[in-house]
């Protein structure tokens, strides 16, 4: 091979060379990171489409769920909403044969659709007493999720329990008229 033909061997393969570095500077590396940005778009969206799937199938029980915590929300009106709290404790209370032995209602909340009654409530008793307290809140038609549970003995035995419970109770606020 001649001095010249190697020259123009070499100059070929340099200029292939930049252009194939071109080419993946250019079109290929944006074609890739297209290709998995698309891949990852089409992956997000899939999971959006499975997961309304499954919204439509828990339609009913959702509605249903719905339903049931408007018909048993708390009042609008603040003193009603407490009242009604604090009287569905005192059922519990008698119910159970646990005593209340404090209470603390607070509001919280300035959402326009909703606000929370957050009530602190201290009840004493027995073991059994206290879970059957429990157990008529939970099963209670009232609107009420239980936040914090604290539970301490009162004496060495162990037979005298304080329950410190703290319960939020739902109020919906009716929409606002233009």
């Amino acid at each position: 091979m001649t001095p010249a033909q190697r020259q123009r061997l070499l100059t070929i393969v340099t200029l292939a060379a930049v252009g194939l570095y071109l080419a993946d500077l250019l079109v290929f590396s944006p074609l890739g990171r297209l290709w998995s940005a698309r891949s990852a778009r089409i992956d997000t969206l899939r999971r959006q489409v499975a997961s309304g799937r499954a919204l439509v199938q828990r339609e009913a029980g959702l509605r249903g769920q719905w339903d049931r915590l408007r018909t048993n929300a708390l009042p609008a009106e603040a003193s009603q909403a407490e009242q009604r709290l604090l009287r569905a404790s005192d059922e519990w209370a008698r119910s159970s044969g646990a005593q209340i032995v404090d209470r603390m209602p607070q509001w919280k909340g300035d959402e326009p659709a909703y606000q929370m009654l957050r009530c602190r409530l201290e009840a004493s008793g027995s073991l059994a007493s206290l879970t059957q307290f429990l157990q008529r809140m939970e099963e209670g038609p009232l609107a009420v999720k239980l936040d914090s549970l604290q539970l301490l003995s009162r004496d060495t035995t162990g037979r005298q329990l304080t329950l410190g419970l703290q319960i939020n109770g739902l109020v919906l606020n009716p929409p606002s008229k233009p």
